[in-house]
């Protein structure tokens, strides 16, 4: 696992570039990923403007901020994204604001369909769902995952999947009206459990 992981540690990008890239490609009509289409260009269209907001938008909480300034050890948060994937348009720019609370956590980005192997370790019900997070530490051991969607969303997704069969148009859609007015904090409060249960861990 941690051979994977160092590998793909030399492909990331910084959320600056990562969101550059995102806009580039998006000025010769394309996404992220091999598979290009008219939808999935779309998409990463809607998204980018989704994140330029929520950088500008979102607000930290005061927990949050006390929490994550404690960390000591450096670790790495190496988020597994495609500029295409809502999900990730409204978790990534949280993710990164938290990130930039402690300068002893270093986020870095690859794209999934370029890191399949990696992917391929964090399976969310067997399935590549992205965004994921992988925290680690020095030594390239996981210290916790995260995603694809905050606690909160997976339980919508989940209920919605089990009495549906599947999600449709309209779901999704409902997901990004709870995402504008959540605005991040069950991510944040996702990340505060997390943190404590590591340090937890380490007493």
């Amino acid at each position: 696992m941690r051979e994977i992981i160092g590998k793909s540690l030399v492909k990331t990008l910084s959320y600056h570039k990562y969101r550059t890239l995102i806009s580039d490609l998006l000025s010769e009509g394309k996404s992220t990923g091999p598979e290009q289409s008219a939808a999935l260009t779309n998409y990463s269209l809607l998204n980018d403007r989704r994140m330029k907001r929520l950088d500008k938008t979102i607000k930290i909480y005061d927990e949050t901020v006390q929490e994550f300034k404690k960390i000591q050890e450096p670790q790495t948060w190496l988020v597994i994204t495609e500029g295409w994937c809502g999900d990730a348009a409204q978790n990534l720019p949280v993710i990164n604001k938290i990130a930039e609370i402690n300068p002893k956590i270093d986020l870095k980005i690859v794209l999934r369909d370029e890191n399949l192997e990696l992917m391929d370790l964090f399976l969310t019900n067997n399935g590549r769902a992205i965004p994921k997070l992988i925290a680690l530490d020095t030594n390239n051991n996981v210290i916790f995952t995260w995603g694809p969607r905050p606690t909160v969303a997976t339980k919508m997704v989940a209920d919605y999947k089990a009495e549906n069969g599947s999600l449709d148009t309209q779901f999704k859609e409902d997901l990004q009206v709870w995402y504008n007015k959540d605005k991040g904090k069950s991510v944040q409060d996702d990340f505060i459990a997390l943190a404590k249960n590591a340090v937890s861990k380490e007493v």
